[in-house]
């Protein structure tokens, strides 16, 4: 991965990538093959066209990036990762891109498309490098599956901004493996063990795991009620990013890793239940996403407070109508065992705030009903501070997360209420799934600024080119742009 100020024809690479804008002629730099392409009405300027030619020895790919007053950074992404596939094809070993715009964004969003669309989760495949066995005549036929590596190029020095994208990249695939992991591959434990080995590889970056003892230790009855039905050990996870010279305030990322959820004794259906273990994808993000904050050294500080454990039922789980007491003292009735992606998190909230987090925002693929109202395309997103909240939706817009504001209400807290305890972890009547969900995680952050992201209709499945199925990795861009946006 590299950024060069040489011409695109004059790298490396076997293929070479031009983006075209409509109303515009080839770019500077290129063949006449590609301006005949462009003349005779084969490359098209339209979003996403592709045509191939070949000149110099190489094989020359036209992108078409629409026209250029709307050329995006996530339609950077999108049409990186269509080159990609199509470089793909072409047994395309090492490709360059000519930066069609020495934006910053644009530059980074072209690696951040071809590296994520480059992404594949083979751990447990019996051939991980997807070689095909030897035909007897010529060898394999097998196509490459994915690049060498990527060029970028184009006037001017990013080599820096080339770099820190590509880490970013790599943290979100590391956030899609841990996603892809089955649930007895990526227990708490190991989910744990990760994060601890990542405090050991990265400088400034400590990170304490605490167990079952610890949790109800600190008094979290809550997260310890999910806990209770697995035999797996949950995990606390507690990161801290504290890098000398860092200023302003000190922020709380935190996840749910909810590493299976079977809904406990309020059992789900059995259709598409191996999709829970998607259920950590919260987690999973904050740990990645932290891990390349520190990576790229930004002078910011950060708490990161992740609850890893499994919900299943057996016969000591927690059940209907039971009643569980909250680090911050609040009781809570457990009317649906399913629900407990909330139960987590308001212990992890209240200790990431007694840990001295000044703003607060958490990712969790809590409920269902956010995928109802948004489908995949955004998150939901609720705050109980503006600023806050356009602070974080910001991110999102520069890095294609997205996420829609939904309100957050008083009249909600009422539906949140108990009768027999001070909270319902599941009110009656499906009123406001998503924001109820909120509603109730309002209850542990007092008047700290929080921002809560529902990402369970983004978290995988996402359907984009460079991400369309299995594990997105989403939250891990947005946070890291987040940070960024303290150390401007």
């Amino acid at each position: 991965m590299s950024w060069t100020t040489d011409k695109a024809g004059q790298t490396t690479a076997d293929t070479v990538a031009v983006g075209l804008c409509e109303d515009e002629d080839a770019p500077d730099g290129t063949p006449e093959q590609v301006a005949d392409l462009l003349a005779g009405g084969e490359a098209r300027a339209s979003f996403k066209s592709l045509a191939l030619t070949h000149a110099n020895g190489k094989r020359w790919l036209t992108v078409g990036l629409g026209r250029r007053e709307n050329f995006t950074a996530e339609r950077a992404r999108v049409a990186a990762a269509v080159a990609r596939e199509r470089a793909k094809e072409l047994s395309t070993k090492v490709l360059c891109w000519q930066a069609p715009d020495a934006r910053q964004d644009i530059v980074a969003a072209l690696v951040e498309g071809t590296t994520l669309s480059d992404y594949s989760f083979d751990r447990h495949k019996s051939n991980p490098k997807g070689v095909q066995a030897d035909t007897g005549a010529g060898g394999s036929d097998a196509k490459p599956k994915h690049l060498d590596s990527l060029i970028v190029a184009g006037d001017g020095d990013l080599t820096a901004t080339v770099a820190n994208a590509k880490i970013v990249s790599d943290a979100v695939s590391e956030a899609r493996d841990l996603q892809n992991r089955p649930a007895n591959d990526l227990t708490p434990t190991a989910l744990a063990e990760h994060a601890r080995k990542l405090g050991a590889e990265i400088q400034h970056l400590s990170v304490d795991t605490e167990g079952r003892e610890g949790i109800l230790a600190r008094k979290m009855g809550a997260f310890a009620a999910v806990a209770q039905g697995s035999e797996q050990e949950p995990a606390l996870i507690t990161m801290r990013y504290d890098p000398p010279g860092a200023s302003g305030p000190l922020l709380g990322f935190v996840g749910k890793a909810v590493t299976f959820d079977s809904g406990g004794i309020s059992l789900k259906p059995g259709a598409k239940m191996a999709e829970m273990k998607f259920d950590m994808s919260g987690g999973s993000a904050v740990i990645s996403a932290l891990a390349a904050i520190a990576r790229i050294g930004l002078p910011v500080r950060i708490v990161a407070v992740v609850g890893a454990t499994e919900n299943l039922p057996s016969g000591r789980s927690v059940k209907p109508g039971d009643i569980v007491t909250a680090s911050n003292g609040k009781t809570i009735e457990i009317n649906n065992t399913d629900a407990e992606g909330r139960l987590v998190l308001a212990d992890c909230l209240c200790h990431a705030i007694s840990s001295g987090a000044e703003q607060v925002v958490d990712l969790a693929t809590l409920t269902g009903a956010v995928i109802v109202a948004l489908g995949s395309t955004y998150a939901g997103l609720i705050a109980n501070d503006d600023a806050w909240a356009a602070r974080v939706g910001e991110a999102g817009e520069r890095t294609g997360e997205i996420a829609w504001r939904l309100p957050l209400h008083e009249e909600y807290d009422e539906l949140v209420k108990g009768q027999y305890g001070d909270l319902d972890n599941a009110p009656e009547g499906r009123k406001a799934g998503t924001i109820t969900g909120a509603a109730f995680l309002s209850n542990f952050v007092g008047e700290t600024p929080w921002a809560h992201l529902d990402i369970a209709g983004s978290a995988w499945d996402l359907g984009r080119s460079y991400a369309p199925k299995g594990a997105a990795g989403y939250g891990v861009r947005l946070l890291v742009d987040l940070a960024r946006s303290y150390s401007a």
